[in-house]
């Protein structure tokens, strides 16, 4: 009875009707689902960061590990050991907070067996603040933190983190720790925290503060235990305006100040071991007269000074006559380059860029901020 019903031809007619909607609606799928893809203005962007993910693991070590879609976005942020310059004896001044540094977050990192205890006191702190005036190292000093640990350097900005989709921001947020367990032992570094995770406020936008939120939460909770190698690293110059849940998430911080006589002696001894000086340099005003000035003005005011006899041996022996600037030096000879000396003098030359000598003149330097 049924061989016979299924031998009719309309049940046959039915069937393949059935079959062609089947089919079409497959194709209507995937139809729909590549001119959608197509038409994704992210999906470049998610393609180049899973490239440059999977480019970063595979440094790491780490290219079997598997990351969820947006972990792959944080992943991208990963900067390599080998990628940086900066190391800590390359940064003048502060040898008492590397110190620190060294023994309350590196070794806790690197070496967790030696910080274990029953109390849970031993281990790296959850949270390290680097706040100061601008220009005094702290940047410097979490590169260099990050090539010198060994750990994963997970650099935050927060554009990384904001999405135009609502609750996409939120998932961002969980993908930092969730990629910063994976790697662990991880640093997750926020350069300006406070204009991130500034002090909440009743007109904050509802996106803004589900993402402080989110993110406390996650700092505070089973991602980061008490097993867990991660350090939230931070750096500001607005110490005040950060929220106090997240100063207390923060039991490490460091004041990093204007340089003090000897800092700035270390500085400029750094920044000119290179350098061929005259023979009757004087160091010592040098570093009197520079007195006020930040880490970044001590470099900058070297730089200045420094370009000053390769300038005047450039206009004597190739003085420029053509109408290109680019291509003055093409015959110059760069092998036989005999500069003369750096005096004290040059620090004090006149810059055209300012209209003015260069800060060494005390009424030309600028105040401290004042931190509490």
């Amino acid at each position: 009875m049924i061989r016979s019903w299924l031998q009719r031809p309309e049940t046959k007619k039915y069937a393949a009707d059935v079959a062609v909607f089947a089919l079409s609606q497959v194709a209507f799928y995937f139809a729909f689902k590549y001119i959608v893809g197509s038409l994704d203005p992210t999906k470049a962007k998610r393609q180049e960061a899973k490239a440059k993910s999977n480019r970063i693991l595979g440094k790491l070590g780490a290219a079997d590990i598997k990351l969820t879609e947006y972990e792959q976005i944080i992943a991208a942020e990963v900067i390599h050991a080998d990628e940086i310059s900066v190391n800590f004896k390359q940064i003048g001044g502060l040898d008492h907070i590397i110190q620190d540094l060294r023994e309350s977050v590196i070794y806790p990192l690197c070496y967790p067996e030696l910080f274990t205890s029953a109390s849970g006191l031993l281990g790296a702190p959850k949270g390290v603040l680097l706040y100061g005036p601008p220009g005094c190292g702290k940047t410097m000093l979490a590169k260099a933190l990050a090539k010198e640990s060994g750990a994963t350097f997970i650099n935050i900005h927060v554009s990384t983190l904001t999405d135009k989709y609502y609750g996409e921001s939120n998932k961002l947020v969980s993908a930092v720790f969730t990629l910063a367990k994976k790697l662990q032992p991880s640093i997750v570094f926020i350069d300006e925290i406070d204009s991130f995770l500034r002090e909440r406020r009743s007109t904050d936008h509802e996106t803004t503060g589900m993402m402080k939120a989110e993110f406390m939460s996650l700092w505070d909770g089973l991602t980061t235990g008490e097993d867990g190698r991660i350090v939230i690293l931070g750096a500001t110059n607005r110490p005040n305006d950060i929220d106090s849940a997240i100063l207390r998430r923060m039991p490490k911080r460091f004041s990093v100040r204007l340089p003090t006589e000897s800092q700035r002696r270390s500085i400029l001894e750094l920044l000119l071991k290179d350098i061929k000086l005259a023979s009757d340099f004087d160091m010592t005003e040098l570093v009197q007269r520079t007195a006020g000035l930040s880490g970044s003005d001590l470099k900058e005011l070297c730089r200045n000074a420094a370009m000053i006899p390769i300038r005047e041996y450039v206009r004597l022996i190739k003085p420029p006559t053509g109408e290109n600037a680019s291509k003055d030096l093409l015959d110059f000879d760069t092998a036989n380059i005999n500069t003369r000396p750096l005096t004290l003098a040059d620090f004090y030359a006149f810059d055209a860029t300012n209209e003015r000598t260069y800060s060494l003149a005390s009424d030309d330097l600028p105040q401290q901020e004042k931190l509490d």
